[in-house]
């Protein structure tokens, strides 16, 4: 009779498992587990058919680190993430403050915003890449309208067959993609700010710039923080974008860290693997610089 009482403790102290269980299970087994077999893989020794050959020991990462394109591939992911997210954060600080305003047609503009964002990322890739397209692309005939023919590179420039030209127009799609999402988030925080601290920053005689540097930016903080968190881990291993629209050419020139792991693929999984792991520990370093730089941990003044 007197375990009775001690088993209901236990009992007791292990129910939130069986709340907490399965998503701890699912954690393990969706990203834990791959993540460890990413890890043991890149020290493996993989035929290109996927069979183990032995332990390759560091020599996965020592044939990745030795490839000349490594260096500049790497360094573009870094551009390509600070320009993507920069853009998409700061036009969606203005469209955000636009649709928080009061006007006619407001609810038709902020469905016609999520259009972007609901269409399938590969689907708007392949429709980008139609209307660059040199002979039957829309912005080519558009450039032929306007007269800009020669002053682009002429009729048969081909605006995603070079480095110089291929990258603004793969940073734009990103950015058209990813604005939708970025915007509402920024919405949902305007929509926490109290009207009260507008009223008093009038009463106060501030300006409608003050206001927004002063009020508005410190309270929108934490929504900001985390769009932009969750923007850098997307486009950082964005893939159907790059792939769909130029397959990282040409050569390695618009390849980001992502592409070439894909790539690697088709002839080292090994070495891939290894890619992998150097992926993943730059997505946790630029995680923890975003979070350091933007004081995350530091109390919003209310």
């Amino acid at each position: 009779m007197q375990q009775m009482p001690a088993l209901k403790r236990v009992a007791r102290k292990l129910e939130p498992l069986a709340w907490i269980g399965p998503a701890m299970v699912l954690i393990a087994v969706v990203v834990v587990w791959p993540v460890i077999e990413m890890i043991r893989s890149s020290f493996l020794k993989i035929s290109r058919f996927g069979v183990v050959q032995g332990s390759n020991g560091t020599g996965n990462y020592a044939k990745l680190f030795d490839e000349a394109d490594f260096g500049g591939v790497m360094i573009r992911s870094v551009i390509w993430v600070v320009a993507v997210v920069a853009l998409t954060v700061l036009i969606s600080l203005g469209l955000a403050q636009l649709f928080n305003q009061r006007f006619p047609g407001r609810r038709v503009t902020r469905w016609a915003l999520i259009a972007p964002w609901a269409a399938s990322v590969v689907m708007t890739s392949i429709m980008f890449k139609w209307m660059l397209d040199p002979e039957v692309g829309l912005i080519n005939m558009i450039r032929r309208d306007l007269g800009l023919i020669d002053a682009l590179g002429g009729a048969d420039a081909d605006p995603l067959g070079a480095a110089s030209t291929a990258m603004p127009w793969l940073i734009a799609v990103a950015v058209f993609v990813s604005v939708p999402f970025t915007t509402y988030a920024l919405l949902a925080g305007l929509a926490t700010i109290p009207a009260e601290v507008y009223e008093a920053a009038r009463v106060d005689g501030a300006s409608r710039w003050r206001t927004y540097w002063s009020v508005t930016l410190p309270l929108l903080r934490p929504a900001l923080t985390v769009a932009a968190l969750i923007n850098v881990m997307n486009v950082f291993n964005n893939f159907p974008i790059i792939w769909v629209m130029t397959h990282g050419q040409p050569g390695y020139s618009t390849a980001t860290s992502t592409i070439f792991m894909f790539i690697l693929k088709g002839s080292d999984i090994g070495e891939s693997a290894a890619m992998s792991v150097v992926n993943f520990g730059m997505v946790i370093v630029l995680v923890a610089i975003f979070l350091k730089v933007t004081n995350w941990k530091t109390e919003v003044p209310r």
